[in-house]
């Protein structure tokens, strides 16, 4: 870490552990604020969100001012990027799509569909507004569904292809589509729901995971509530360490893999795919011949760690002076996004879903993780049950879609879509 004085300003160069460390406080003052502020609470804002966005204001503010710059070290935010994408494919379990069933697979159409309309959505709002056509997938299916993580995936991507702003518009855009789907997808829910008048079936609880081993969760994301993970007094450093090798492991054959497949196709791939297919290999295998006795609660530690890391180094790195000129465009594509699921979801998904009351409910959590994320979607589940009754349908659907399903086809329709118009 050092001072510099540079053209009129001083400049201060932070190192790679002083940049981890300074992401570590972010994370832990972001949630700090959260428990604090009850609407930034209740949209189930993650506190690597709130932490990054503050520093990057606060850089913004300094460098306008010209009274200091600051200059990170995030060259570890790419690895932390791909260990969080490979415990997503550890997650990939065949046997749990099975026993969802129809209405697992319903939703992932509906997923898909989207995927393709945000897209077609981003390079409309583009078309517009005069901007570059792949700063409107930026503020599509990368940024909607996609989120903060697949916005701080791509948007380097985008950078070094020489798209000047692509970072910053894509975490921009996916914050707004954060609060819009927190704000948007609860009030869907409840209007669809006292217009029908539905109410939730009175069936018996279904146990999905039955036959499954207690330690085979869902991946959850960002969340500042882990109760499901490793305690300190439960954690074993051995079984530790073996599970950080499976990883790892994963994380070499698949860059090795990208490589390859990058090399082969001509497609631009990012780093974190060969990741991706090489845990789910391993995964499903496993399942299936029990090679390796594994605790996937631990990949579970690992890939949250790993996200909220890579989450604010992405955030906290912005660079907010590049909205000058492409705010309001980002503005208008993001209305339209909102507008355009709304719509999808109360005259086209719902009904198709059935109509009834867990259809409902599943708007609204399609909503909050389609403008969002996972959190989005279960905070509005949880916002909608605790009023009108439980939908059991909805709270197995929604994760286990969210979890993995969605990624198999929005990774390699993003990457199409940005070959097509790169």
């Amino acid at each position: 870490m050092e001072f510099s004085y540079v053209k009129g300003i001083f400049t201060l160069n932070l190192n790679i552990v002083a940049t981890i460390s300074l992401a570590c406080f972010l994370m832990i003052l972001g949630r700090f604020i959260r428990k604090r502020i009850s609407i930034i609470d209740k949209l189930c804002i993650p506190g690597p969100v709130i932490g990054g966005i503050l520093f990057s204001i606060l850089v913004f503010l300094l460098k306008q001012f010209n009274i200091l710059n600051i200059v990170l070290d995030t060259s570890l935010q790419s690895t932390f990027m791909v260990a969080f994408f490979s415990t997503v494919g550890i997650d990939a379990s065949f046997t749990l799509i099975k026993k969802g069933g129809k209405s697992v697979f319903t939703y992932w159409i509906f997923c898909i569909i989207l995927i393709f309309a945000q897209n077609i959505i981003g390079l409309l709002g583009a078309f517009l507004t005069g901007i570059e056509p792949l700063l409107g997938l930026m503020c599509g299916a990368i940024s909607m569904g996609g989120g903060h993580g697949t916005s701080a995936t791509f948007g380097p991507t985008l950078e070094a292809m020489g798209i000047t702003g692509a970072n910053t518009i894509g975490l921009a855009a996916a914050t707004l589509g954060l609060i819009s789907g927190g704000l948007v997808g609860a009030p869907t829910s409840r209007f669809l729901i006292e217009k029908y008048k539905l109410k939730p079936k009175e069936e018996p609880v279904v146990n999905f995971h039955e036959g499954i081993p207690d330690e085979e969760g869902i991946h959850s994301e960002v969340t500042d509530s882990d109760a499901s993970l490793p305690t300190a007094s439960k954690l074993d450093t051995s079984e530790f360490i073996k599970h950080l090798f499976i990883i790892s492991t994963c994380m070499t054959i698949g860059y090795m893999i990208s490589g390859f497949l990058t090399t082969l196709t001509g497609y631009v791939l990012p780093e974190y795919v060969g990741g991706i297919i090489v845990a789910m290999i391993f995964r499903n295998t496993n399942d299936v011949f029990k090679v390796v006795k594994v605790d996937y609660s631990y990949f579970e530690l690992l890939g949250n760690v790993s996200l909220k890391l890579f989450l604010t180094m992405a955030l906290m790195s912005i660079k907010l002076w590049e909205l000058e000129t492409l705010g309001l465009p980002m503005l208008i594509i993001v209305l339209m996004q909102v507008l355009f699921i709304v719509l999808f979801t109360v005259f086209v998904m719902f009904k198709l879903l059935g109509k009834d009351y867990d259809s409902a409910v599943m708007v609204g959590g399609f909503i909050g993780h389609e403008l969002g994320a996972t959190p989005n979607a279960l905070a509005n589940l949880n916002s909608i049950c605790s009023r009108y009754g439980y939908s059991q349908r909805a709270f197995f659907t929604i994760p286990i879609v969210c979890a993995f399903l969605i990624d198999l086809v929005a990774l390699p329709t993003i990457i199409m879509f940005i070959n097509i118009f790169s």
